[in-house]
């Protein structure tokens, strides 16, 4: 292995699983691309960027996934990053030709058993009908979240009861009733009605 490839190695360690780093390493110097870890970001997990203006694609993922998370957002990434360049910009984000890049990435990685066997059995099932991201594969996103370090203050917006109020960043809401996977949840004071995951992390609020 090169030094520049040890010394990526050795920073994914805080990141990934050990087992997952070959992978990763032979990913990133197959293609020319900038990999960031970046501060949490409330609306992504990750975020691929083709290349421009001659600088190289861009790959950022959120630092404060675990480990597992952090594995599966990388991979989801590079499956852009190969779909833009053997298609560029004329398939959709999340199209047929993602799923099956996405798809053909992680086979390697459920093949190593580098997975816990939740999160594996997610993937498998997952591997049917890829969704855009893992927010939006609940099965996926719930077996994920028990590997996250799980803060005392916070409860799953599913944990709490119809019309019991909630913090979400700096924005209070009233929780409503359950659409499928979400619940239909009033912005206070300004009664505008949004749609928030049942496995979002929340703090009550009794004001």
């Amino acid at each position: 292995m090169l030094k520049s490839q040890e010394k990526i190695a050795e920073a994914l360690k805080k990141f990934v699983p050990d087992e997952a780093i070959p992978y990763l390493i032979e990913l990133m110097f197959s293609h020319h691309v900038n990999f960031k870890v970046t501060k949490p970001r409330a609306t992504k997990h990750g975020d691929f960027r083709p290349k421009h203006n001659g600088k190289p694609h861009r790959i950022t993922v959120n630092g404060d996934l675990n480990p597992y998370a952090f594995l599966i957002t990388t991979i989801h990434e590079f499956a852009h990053l190969i779909t833009y360049e053997h298609f560029g910009r004329h398939v959709k984000s999340h199209g047929r030709e993602w799923q099956n890049e996405f798809r053909k990435l992680l086979i390697p990685i459920i093949e190593r058993k580098i997975l816990p066997h939740n999160v594996e059995a997610a993937l498998n099932r997952s591997l049917h009908n890829l969704k855009a991201s893992t927010c939006t594969d609940v099965g996926l996103y719930r077996a994920l979240k028990e590997y996250d370090h799980f803060d005392d203050n916070l409860v799953l917006l599913e944990q709490l009861e119809k019309d019991e109020k909630f913090r979400l960043g700096k924005r209070i809401f009233k929780r409503g009733e359950l659409r499928r996977t979400r619940f239909l949840c009033e912005e206070i004071p300004t009664k505008r009605e949004f749609l928030v995951s049942g496995l979002a992390e929340v703090e009550r609020y009794d004001g």
